[in-house]
């Protein structure tokens, strides 16, 4: 045992050989130093020229996930907003069938505020009604579920809103369903 300590003092005791960078064998010839020089200006150029691009192209990558992450956050709570939305609905047609002997009452006001509420909160979320009655019938706004023949309405004029849309910071996440003016022939 007393063997391996001496082994490994005596490793120790060894001075390490520096290793000590070789430099390139330089040409005594004036012209060939000068072609190895161009050469090397040439590397240097093209090295910094692929930095360049590398850094610019980080740049943009760091531009395009910075964009990327903003819209997610713009759009990520669209699942819990397209779920809520039927309520909505059903505030509405809840508000339309009261009737009048009961507006005045205090719990009536108390609902209709609760809904205020909310329709406020989905507001300030980027919820926002899609405007339909008596508007131009548009594919990307509008859902026709229903062509009715008028003579006093124009061809493809939305007549009746059957259940209101909604778009979230101007992305449709339910179109309105719409009854649609059609010409009598």
């Amino acid at each position: 045992m007393t063997d391996e300590v001496v082994k490994e003092e005596s490793q120790e005791e060894k001075p390490q050989e520096e290793i000590k960078p070789q430099a390139a064998e330089l040409p005594d010839d004036p012209t060939e130093l000068k072609k190895l020089l161009l050469q090397e200006r040439d590397k240097s150029a093209e090295y910094l020229d692929n930095w360049r691009r590398a850094a610019a192209d980080f740049s943009n990558y760091k531009k395009r996930a910075e964009k990327d992450n903003t819209e997610f956050a713009k759009f990520a709570n669209t699942a819990l907003i397209a779920r809520l939305l039927p309520v909505l609905d059903d505030f509405d047609r809840a508000f339309q069938t009261i009737p009048d002997n009961l507006r005045a009452l205090t719990w009536v006001d108390g609902i209709v505020l609760i809904a205020r509420k909310m329709a406020a909160m989905l507001e300030a979320e980027g919820l926002k009604p899609i405007d339909a009655l008596n508007k131009p019938f548009d594919p990307n706004f509008h859902e026709a579920v229903i062509h009715e023949e008028s003579d006093k309405d124009e061809d493809g004029t939305v007549i009746a809103e059957l259940q209101r849309g909604y778009k979230l910071n101007d992305r449709v996440i339910r179109p309105t369903m719409v009854k649609v003016a059609k010409k009598k022939t």
